[in-house]
C-alpha cells in the first residue's frame, strides 16, 4: 500500500513538474485599465517588459523610461504592460480612471495599463504568483519587494529575468535589444 502512495506521489510532482514546465505568460489573463479582459496569449511573440506600477512612489518617474523603452522597441514586437499595485506604502490609491489620467497626463504613456491588482499575499493575481515563482528576487526571496519591480519575458511567454525597483529601465535597454535579436 505504502509503495503504491509512494509512486502517485512520484507521478503527480512529475506531473506538476510538466505542467510548471510548460507553463507561460499565454496562460493568464487581467482586466485592462478600462475594465476588460484581456488573454495575455494576444501579446503571444512579443517580449514584454511587466512592471507593478504606482503613481505616488518615488520611483514613479521610471514611467517616462517605460514609455520610452516602448516607443523605441514596440514597432519590433516589444511592448511594456503595467499593472498599478497599492500594496506598497499606499502609493497608488486612485481608483482606474485616475490611474489612466495621470499616467496619460503626466508621463504620455501609451503602453497597456491594467487594472489595480496585488502582487503578494492571499490576494496576489496569478500572473504574479507564476512570475514570482519562475524568476525569484534576491536570495530567493518569494514575494514583490517594492513597486516597479520588473519581469522581462521573451518572444514564448517566457519569464527571463526579474529587475528590482532600484534598476532603471534605460538600464534594461540591452536585455531588451538581445531577446528582440533572437
Amino acid at each position: 500500500m505504502l509503495n503504491i502512495i509512494f509512486e502517485m506521489l512520484v507521478l503527480f510532482s512529475c506531473t506538476m513538474f510538466a505542467q510548471s514546465d510548460t507553463l507561460t505568460i499565454y496562460h493568464f489573463q487581467a482586466k485592462n485599465i478600462d475594465g476588460e479582459e484581456v488573454q495575455l496569449s494576444a501579446y503571444r511573440g512579443q517580449v514584454l517588459l511587466i512592471v507593478n506600477v504606482a503613481s505616488r512612489c518615488g520611483y514613479t518617474p521610471q514611467y517616462k523610461g517605460l514609455q520610452s523603452l516602448y516607443e523605441k522597441y514596440r514597432n519590433r514586437k516589444f511592448s511594456v504592460l503595467g499593472f498599478p499595485c497599492n500594496q506598497f506604502g499606499g502609493q497608488e490609491p486612485g481608483t482606474e480612471s485616475e490611474i489612466k489620467i495621470f499616467c496619460d497626463s503626466l508621463y504620455k504613456v501609451t503602453f497597456p495599463l491594467f487594472s489595480k491588482i496585488e502582487v503578494n499575499g492571499p490576494q496576489a493575481h496569478p500572473l504574479f504568483e507564476f512570475l514570482k515563482k519562475d524568476k525569484p528576487g534576491i536570495a530567493g526571496s518569494a514575494g514583490v519587494k517594492w513597486n516597479f519591480t520588473k519581469f522581462l519575458i521573451d518572444h514564448q511567454g517566457k519569464p527571463v529575468k526579474r529587475y528590482a525597483p532600484g534598476d532603471k529601465p534605460e538600464e534594461i535597454d540591452q536585455d531588451i535589444e538581445k531577446l528582440l535579436r533572437l
